[in-house]
């Protein structure tokens, strides 16, 4: 079975970039405030290296961090040692009955998942509804088609102290599916280690999503920010509310 975020890519991703994570945890946790939620357990889908999970137990929730990356579960437990962490599919796991569910970053568009398809993403949406208590808020970010403007592809790199990362990029529009092809040089001692990895993702029109939670009873808004800090372009949060008792009184 292929890993993905093995780690040197995990190391990377922790230590260059971690402003996605960090710049969104205010506005996501402005919004649970509004919504009476200061309390209670966070069910955090994708959550990388613990970084939301800090940010969310720093403002007195309990938080339960899933991911499918080892390595980036592994500098989670180091980091967030009060919160638990599992290694699972984001499609094929237990959700505990919670007060929130987020997934920050687009990792509800991977297809690390060798099923992996719309159907599979709407069942997860259903079983997220019956997790939460009344009330209670599910938070997520995804990619949307037009990642690549004027093109099919793009190549870039990023580079830290000791660690280049290379990425090629490919949107087949047809298709709604972006490629990464990610190359990773990281120091160990006096050399450098190489690593690949493809990352393979699905487009989802924010519109589309919307419908969908709305048809299992959410209540749906559509943001291009989390509080002060924009997404980038071609993205989308999606705010959607379990309605609570009183809602129905």
């Amino acid at each position: 079975m292929p890993e993905w975020y093995k780690k040197d890519l995990a190391y990377i991703h922790d230590v260059g970039h971690s402003d996605y994570a960090l710049k969104s945890a205010p506005g996501i946790l402005n919004v649970l405030a509004e919504n009476n939620i200061r309390e209670g357990l966070i069910v955090d889908f994708g959550c990388g290296s613990g970084l939301s999970a800090l940010e969310f137990t720093k403002a007195g929730y309990r938080v339960l961090g899933i991911d499918i990356s080892e390595s980036m579960i592994a500098i989670a437990r180091k980091r967030v040692p009060q919160a638990e962490f599992r290694v699972e599919s984001l499609f094929k796991n237990q959700i505990p009955l919670c007060n929130a569910v987020t997934s920050i970053g687009e990792c509800l568009n991977y297809l690390f998942d060798s099923d992996s398809d719309r159907q599979m993403l709407f069942q997860l949406f259903h079983r997220i509804y019956k997790a939460l208590a009344p009330g209670g808020i599910f938070i997520f970010d995804i990619a949307e088609p037009g990642q690549i403007i004027d093109s099919n592809a793009t190549k870039g790199f990023t580079k830290g102290d000791n660690w280049v990362v290379l990425v090629e990029k490919q949107e087949n529009q047809q298709q709604q599916t972006l490629t990464r092809r990610i190359t990773t040089f990281r120091q160990v001692g006096e050399y450098y280690r190489r690593d690949e990895e493809v990352h393979h993702l699905r487009l989802y029109q924010s519109t589309d999503l919307a419908e969908e939670l709305d048809r299992i009873g959410f209540q749906v808004q559509i943001v291009h920010s989390y509080g002060q800090y924009h997404l980038p372009k071609a993205h989308a949060a999606l705010i959607a509310r379990k309605k609570s008792r009183s809602d129905f009184t």
